[in-house]
């Protein structure tokens, strides 16, 4: 599948140069100090974003039950310390699980970091997925269907919020704000970004309609890391997806068609591909070899991911692509040689 014309999602005009982004995934430093020194890092390098992810718990059963990483700290001050530290690096998350947190608090904390570093955010939203995180923190995990109902819901209270009109939003999501507007000065505030992650079709279907950015990741359903989420995210299924998403967006007749953003699991600066990629077979559930060829993974020597970023544009129309932030300084320069420095 080849994205060539205007019209397609993710596509870009004949002859003309796609314009990659390259953001950085981080769970955070196990200091805070740390943060503002890989913000710098990130920014000097040339990445375009550095996105936290939005986790609660330090090392126990959890966590390990989910079979991911603890997180130390919280997303939301961590990007306020890297938007501090730099002038033009964009932070953002990837992704705040927005039964996490409040709607209005939310939306309120989201204005106040675009007002500290204006133009600069980005917010990524997802429906959550880590079951046994929300069994620790006591927090009701509702169906997917539900859950998804209120991503969408929260997502226009966020867009509402920065239009400053008199909020009246009353969902049985349970998504609610009214008797104020956002701010006392009058006049409209520029919506950053929304991106909106997941794998599965319910979730694209609703990004499709509602998102800036598509950020795909693997199919979680199964509330856990786990091989099936690979399998669910194989290239047959990828091509699915992005066709769905299309679909979609056709149908919604958007005046501007979502970013399509690849979340690279498997992500090695390497000679020796295959032995790169055997690190990653307990995650994939998949030989090495089928690693190396999934949409999700981006292995080789500077040269080949070069040309790795290339095959998944054409492929399926992703232009933004995120890895984890222990790769700052291994993956810079393919940017340097992506656009051409």
């Amino acid at each position: 599948m080849t994205s060539s014309t205007s019209t397609e999602l993710g596509a870009v005009a004949p002859n003309r140069t796609p314009q990659f982004r390259f953001g950085l995934r981080s769970g955070g430093p196990p200091r805070a100090p740390a943060i503002a020194e890989l913000a710098r890092r990130a920014e000097g390098s040339g990445y375009d974003a550095l996105y936290f992810t939005d986790h609660y718990l330090g090392p126990g059963t959890a966590m390990s039950a989910a079979n991911h990483p603890p997180q130390d700290l919280a997303a939301l001050p961590m990007a306020v310390v890297a938007a501090i530290a730099t002038t033009s690096l964009h932070v953002g998350f990837r992704v705040l699980c927005v039964d996490y947190h409040n709607p209005v608090v939310l939306a309120r904390e989201l204005a106040t970091l675009e007002d500290l570093a204006p133009g600069r955010l980005e917010i990524g939203l997802g429906a959550g997925w880590i079951a046994s995180e929300y069994d620790a923190m006591g927090v009701r995990l509702d169906t997917p269907g539900a859950r998804i109902e209120r991503l969408a819901d929260v997502v226009q209270l966020i867009r509402a919020f920065f239009e400053n009109g008199p909020l009246a939003i009353d969902r049985a999501s349970g998504v609610r704000a009214s008797g104020f507007r956002a701010w006392s000065v009058d006049g409209e505030r520029t919506c950053p970004p929304i991106a909106i992650g997941g794998g599965g079709p319910k979730i694209l279907r609703m990004a499709a309609r509602l998102a800036d950015v598509i950020a795909i990741n693997f199919d979680n359903r199964a509330g856990a890391l786990t091989s099936d989420g690979a399998h669910l995210t194989n290239a047959e299924r990828m091509a699915e997806k992005v066709q769905l998403v299309r679909s979609e967006a056709a149908s919604a007749a958007r005046a501007t068609l979502p970013r399509l953003e690849a979340g690279v699991i498997a992500a090695a600066v390497a000679d020796d591909r295959l032995a790169a990629a055997k690190r990653y077979e307990p995650l994939f559930g998949m030989p090495a070899e089928s690693i190396l060829d999934h949409p999700l993974s981006m292995i080789g020597d500077h040269s080949r991911i070069c040309e790795r970023v290339h095959e998944l544009h054409e492929a399926y129309g992703f232009t933004d692509f995120t890895i984890r932030d222990a790769l700052v300084d291994e993956f810079a320069p393919v940017l340097d040689r992506l656009r051409g420095a």
